[in-house]
């Protein structure tokens, strides 16, 4: 049952992800209600699933990679549903839709939804820890998909090759705004996770926590080049691009380190 509400949730993103592509290949994009609701429907399913996985576990769902992906994707969601609305970046749920999407099917096509051999109590320290640290992905991730739709942009200013879709992005200035936005949110939430993660009671994997730690690094670097005026715009946007298929990747090495120990 619970899979089958992420199918229809995860064809809820290709119905958005289809429009767009029919839009732009008519050569007129209008952004309308749509997508938004296309993907509203997909997070509102993405979220039942998640609760009764979370219900027949008896903990928060991510304790294996199936499950940590598809927390990834809600998280997306979420903080789409909330920022792209805020910023009136309408345009945000088309570059967003084909991220939830890529990340839910290979989810579902990869053979990783492992039932955890070991079953323990809900720590909720420790339930705080993943929690927040996946929604800072989530901030991340959207932190990327502004910072592809700054790059198109200034790529069709660049080379005076100007779509119907470049007159429904949001100007250079308030993408750059959201950029710098989301990534605080996502370092604010990521540190809060990394924090929470020595109040669990038990010992640190090392190899974990230097994953962890790298990405913090990474996205503090980039924070701290943004507000010493070090690095340009464009660069910002790119290394937003870098940064988050760095981290996902790492979830990876986080995934195969917590077989030894419960997330």
């Amino acid at each position: 049952m619970d899979r089958q509400l992420l199918l229809v949730s995860t064809l809820c993103f290709l119905v958005a992800v289809v429009h767009t592509l029919l839009a732009l290949r008519n050569g007129v994009f209008h952004p309308v209600r749509f997508n938004f609701l296309a993907i509203a429907t997909g997070f509102v399913l993405q979220s039942a699933f998640l609760s009764i996985r979370g219900h027949a576990l008896g903990r928060c769902p991510l304790t294996n990679l199936f499950e940590v992906f598809i927390f990834l994707a809600w998280s997306v969601a979420l903080i789409y549903l909330v920022i792209g609305p805020t910023y009136r970046l309408s345009l945000m749920g088309a570059f967003t839709a084909p991220l939830v999407f890529l990340i839910q099917a290979l989810a579902l096509l990869a053979p990783i939804d492992v039932p955890h051999q070991v079953r323990v109590a809900a720590n909720p320290w420790l339930e705080f820890h993943a929690s927040m640290s996946m929604i800072a992905y989530g901030a991340f991730a959207l932190a990327c998909v502004a910072g592809v739709m700054y790059l198109v942009q200034e790529r069709q200013l660049k080379t005076h090759q100007l779509h119907s879709i470049f007159y429904h992005l949001p100007p250079l200035t308030n993408l750059f705004a959201a950029i710098t936005r989301l990534l605080w949110l996502g370092f604010a939430l990521y540190t809060a996770g990394l924090v929470s993660g020595f109040f669990t009671g038990g010992p640190l994997p090392r190899v974990k926590m230097i994953c962890a730690f790298a990405v913090w690094i990474f996205y503090g670097a980039i924070l701290q080049g943004r507000h010493l005026h070090r690095l340009a715009p464009k660069r910002i946007a790119a290394l937003c691009v870098l940064a988050f298929s760095a981290a996902v990747s790492v979830l990876w090495a986080i995934n195969f380190v917590s077989q030894s120990r419960p997330m």
